[in-house]
């Protein structure tokens, strides 16, 4: 590949993920699956709703993001952070070293699931192998993993994290999503050493694979037998969550893994898998994932934000998390536009999930044990999202979340809800209180009883009516 064609492919990359953060296909990308099976299994995907998400390995010890920081491309925004030196070289050697002091010593595997069940959570998106490489499960294909014997933790009980943590998260009911890096920056059959192409390293492999096929056949290989580890002896796996959009068939950018063939042989072993090949679109990209981001309107597509807690995707020291307020308001705009929510936070090094985040969870669990009826199993209704108000629908039953922005809202006596079809009844989720209702030009006029006035506002009143002719 020459250097044109290395800038071109660069710049065709670099529409993908801009500072870490992935855009996500349009609709028209989307390709409707063929397999009843997977049209099964994504309808059940759209009554989930709301996954946790875990980035965590070796770099969680430095407090900075995931894998980024290697990639010397990356390096005007992804090394804000990096203050103990200026030799990025070295770094990256430190970087690839922090293996060595991996020891999670205070993970307690059961203790996360019991967490993620509080708080509402029905599936897991857990990061088994990062873009560096490092694998979070007892793979056979590299040295540069949990359980091998350069990392000190390989003796615990716990060991093969991904076994331990997709099994105790199944025992509480949570289903399974493996977050599967398609790039692989520690592996010799990507980058290369003494192969460089274009800056010292990008995102993609140090070798144009048109160039050298038997390399990148061996990339293949090595990534074909890692899923397959992950599909056949680690119980059931519902998504295969793939990331690295960069790594793809196009013309432009020239990286086929053969995707067809090894989600056609994990399907063989689990027929119920979703795949969801992050901003490719076709066949194997089941579902669509913004990222850090709420789509302004609803899709007719199914799709998954994924939006962190905190600041990072991995741990960092002293962040701030997201309060159970604003997780709720995250969630009912997104159910609300029809997707799933992926709420992500890093684990701390010693393998204790952040203070502030599990507060957090388990506000937003006590809201949901009351008020989820509203989002499970919903789906999309007119006008979606507006004025502060949610809408989502279970059968003919209509659900209005009515958000207040923090405590010290005044809440209004006289609410209005910009509902237009008619209703027969309106009553107020949580609560027996009677409600005074009024039908005006611009949707519903609601009177709230004394009792919801006292006190600082809620995170949000929730509305249920039923649909069909008013007297």
């Amino acid at each position: 590949m020459n250097d044109m064609e290395t800038k071109e492919s660069q710049q065709a990359e670099a529409k993908e993920v801009k500072e870490g953060v992935h855009g996500y296909s349009s609709e028209t990308n989307w390709v409707k699956p063929e397999n009843p099976i997977t049209l099964e299994r994504l309808e059940w995907f759209k009554d989930q709703k709301l996954a946790l998400m875990m980035h965590w390995g070796p770099y969680s010890q430095i407090g900075v993001e995931s894998s980024w920081i290697l990639s010397d491309e990356d390096g005007d925004w992804a090394r804000n952070d990096v203050d103990w030196t200026s030799d990025y070289e070295e770094m990256k050697r430190e970087y690839f070293d922090l293996n060595r002091t991996f020891n999670p010593l205070r993970f307690q595997p059961e203790l996360w699931a019991e967490i993620a069940a509080e708080g509402g959570f029905k599936y897991l998106i857990f990061t088994t192998k990062h873009h560096d490489g490092y694998c979070m499960w007892d793979t056979h294909t590299t040295n540069y993993r949990i359980t091998g014997s350069e990392t000190p933790f390989h003796t615990h009980r716990y060991a093969d994290v991904c076994k331990h943590v997709f099994d105790a998260f199944r025992s509480k009911g949570l289903a399974i999503a493996a977050y599967f890096s398609k790039a692989d920056w520690q592996t010799p059959y990507y980058w290369t050493p003494g192969m460089k192409r274009g800056r010292d390293t990008w995102r993609g492999p140090s070798y144009s694979p048109e160039e050298y096929p038997w390399l990148w056949d061996q990339f293949v290989n090595f990534t074909h037998e890692q899923i397959m580890e992950l599909m056949t002896h680690y119980g059931r796996i519902d998504i295969l969550w793939l990331d690295a959009g960069w790594v793809n068939d196009s013309d432009q950018v020239k990286q086929d893994i053969r995707l067809s063939e090894v989600i056609g042989r994990a399907r063989q072993t689990q027929p119920w898998l979703l795949s969801a090949d992050r901003t490719v679109g076709g066949p194997y990209e089941n579902y669509v994932t913004p990222e850090q981001a709420i789509p302004q309107y609803p899709l007719n597509v199914p799709w998954e934000s994924c939006i962190t807690m905190g600041t990072q995707w991995a741990f960092k020291y002293e962040d701030q998390y997201k309060s159970g307020r604003e997780l709720v308001h995250i969630l009912m705009e997104v159910v609300s536009k029809g997707g799933n929510l992926a709420l992500n936070v890093g684990p701390q090094p010693d393998g204790r999930l952040p203070a502030g985040a599990v507060k957090s969870i388990r506000e937003l669990g006590a809201w949901m044990k009351v008020y989820g009826e509203a989002v499970y199993c919903t789906r999309v209704c007119g006008p979606y999202f507006v004025d502060s108000c949610a809408f989502t629908m279970k059968g003919n039953t209509v659900y209005c979340t009515y958000l207040y922005e923090s405590a010290d809202e005044a809440v209004s006596k006289v609410v209005h809800i910009p509902y237009l079809d008619p209703v027969t009844g309106i009553d107020l989720v949580g609560s027996d209180a009677l409600l005074q209702v009024e039908r005006t030009a611009e949707g519903i006029s609601i009177t709230l009883p004394d009792c919801e006035l006292n006190g600082q506002a809620p995170i949000a009143h929730v509305f249920r009516m039923q649909k069909g002719e008013e007297a």
